[in-house]
């Protein structure tokens, strides 16, 4: 039975996997890129790892604790991805309709 669950999450990260490569490929622009890939692939990474616990319970306190840091620092890395391409001025999609960083002062947007 443990195989079988670790099984199906191991698929499911896969299709999570495959769903972030896809919205790196269809989205219009760096910043939904950007969301679409670290979003998909740490919910991805997330499963994948919870289902080699399943295969392997005596590793299961290394994949939480790998778990944990992915959950950390991914989005963390996105963050610091999309502010570096807003200040060196990588367009938005005309499609966007709002800039929030667009209004803010200087100090809050980071611009020298």
């Amino acid at each position: 039975m443990a195989e079988l669950i670790g099984s199906l999450l191991v698929l499911a990260g896969a299709v999570f996997h495959f769903s972030a490569g896809l919205g790196m490929l269809r989205m219009p622009d760096a910043y939904t890129r950007m969301q679409a890939g670290t979003k998909a692939s740490t919910l991805g990474n997330t499963l994948v790892l919870a289902g080699l616990a399943f295969y392997h319970p005596s590793w299961t306190l290394k994949l939480v604790i790998l778990i944990c840091f992915v959950l950390m620092t991914n989005p963390v890395s996105s963050h610091a991805l999309a502010r570096a391409a807003y200040r060196i001025r990588i367009s938005m999609t005309p499609q966007t309709v709002v800039d929030a960083l667009r209004d803010a002062p200087e100090r809050i947007r980071g611009r020298s």
